[in-house]
């Protein structure tokens, strides 16, 4: 995989497709991604391909939920853009905070390879939800 993007226009993508995941534009987030990318949190298994992701993300977004994604360090190492960032999740109002490392990996212009590092019970605390077997069977449903 080779990018044609230097380092900072890398992480103008990455910024640009975190400012349309606040706003649940999943359109444009899929958009910065190739036909075959893989979306990897690594406590579940991998989501592969753009509308694949796409119908995910639109399942797991009820009107309740917000995401905001609070960068606080951002680079580029060997090629691929790692974030690492705390992501507030905001449902019926109660905020809480993960924290969460991405690793982006680039082809061409797009992402092919998106690695998320986080702890899964952290996660599904976060939602509202106290058990991992209600969050993954939630899952379950909007790979569906």
């Amino acid at each position: 995989m080779t990018s044609i993007l230097n380092d900072q226009e890398k992480i103008a993508v990455f910024r640009k497709m975190a400012a349309a995941w606040e706003g649940k534009q999943w359109r444009i987030c899929v958009d910065l991604m190739t036909p075959d990318v893989v979306l990897h949190s690594m406590a579940l298994q991998p989501v592969v391909g753009r509308e694949e992701i796409y119908r995910r993300l639109v399942k797991m977004s009820p009107p309740n939920k917000q995401v905001k994604l609070h960068v606080e360090r951002i680079g580029v190492i060997d090629g691929a853009v790692v974030v690492e960032r705390q992501d507030e999740i905001i449902v019926d109002g109660v905020s809480n905070s993960v924290p969460v490392v991405g690793v982006l990996t680039f082809d061409g212009p797009l992402i092919s390879l998106w690695r998320e590092y986080y702890d899964r019970a952290t996660l599904v605390a976060a939602q509202g939800s106290t058990s991992l077997e209600a969050q993954a069977k939630a899952e379950a449903k909007a790979v569906l």
